[in-house]
């Protein structure tokens, strides 16, 4: 860890960051850079479909879409990377659009200086209210999915009912690791772990699975930080009671653990 002062606004904590090891990077630099310790201990496992004759057919018809619309960092990477190794142009015409700050920077990374995101929000609904995709704007237009499997189907299903068409392109799959949890309840049983970061409801539900209903107790003491009444919801179901909510993003997850902590 970087050597910081202990005047850091989160000197001496350790955070436990759920994020999948690609993704996690990016906020453990920032805890670290406050003081923080980041505990690092994915609770999802991205693994990239390897399907080139169904990218290629894809990228043959890109110029057909009006919107290219990556749910996640992983779908920006991922998907990319699929369709530019069989269509290394992307067309003029096809505007890109994501759900949050972390996607939205992951496009930009890689060339692409306008991205359609909502300013505020980190969810379908936070898309769905921007004027790009009201039944007006979006009547007619087709729209190309590039997500993993499974999730939530609210996005596709409003663009329809709003006279939209659209595809689906799937690039990933999520599952659960095969993580040993001993680790993570060691650091919580001996009092080194003062927080718990959880990005998504799966995410939960893959800790409920990996440590266990009947040991899951033992984490009930941490504050969990979560940026979504869903996510929420589904740590209490799980006996996780001490919800902090957040903004989405990693800037916002930090505010939220300085404020806490302060």
């Amino acid at each position: 860890m970087t050597n910081v002062s202990a005047g850091a606004p989160l000197a001496g904590r350790t955070v436990v960051v759920t994020r999948p090891a690609a993704q996690a990077e990016n906020l453990c630099r920032l805890l670290e850079a406050a003081g923080a310790s980041a505990f690092r201990f994915p609770l999802l496992e991205i693994v990239p479909v390897v399907d080139p004759a169904a990218f290629a057919a894809l990228a043959a018809r890109l110029d057909e879409f009006d919107f290219a619309f990556f749910v996640s960092p992983n779908a920006v990477e991922h998907g990319l990377a699929g369709l530019r190794a069989a269509r290394p142009s992307w067309p003029s015409k096809l505007r890109v659009a994501t759900v949050g700050a972390g996607s939205a920077r992951a496009l930009r990374a890689h060339g692409f200086a306008e991205v359609v995101a909502p300013e505020e929000g980190g969810d379908s609904e936070a898309v769905l209210a921007l004027a790009e995709f009201s039944p007006a704007a979006i009547r007619g237009r087709r729209v190309l999915i590039v997500r993993g499997d499974g999730g939530r189907e609210l996005f596709g299903e409003t663009l329809v009912t709003r006279g939209a068409s659209i595809e689906a392109l799937s690039c990933y799959h999520r599952r659960c690791p095969a993580t040993d949890p001993a680790p993570l309840l060691d650091l919580a049983a001996n009092g080194h772990a003062d927080a718990l970061s959880i990005t998504s409801s799966e995410a939960v539900d893959n800790l409920a699975r990996i440590v266990g209903a009947e040991r899951i107790g033992q984490l009930a003491a941490l504050p969990v930080f979560a940026p979504h009444p869903r996510i929420a919801a589904r740590c209490r179901l799980h006996g996780l009671e001490r919800i902090i909510a957040t903004a989405a993003g990693d800037d916002a997850l930090l505010r939220a653990l300085t404020a806490y902590f302060g």
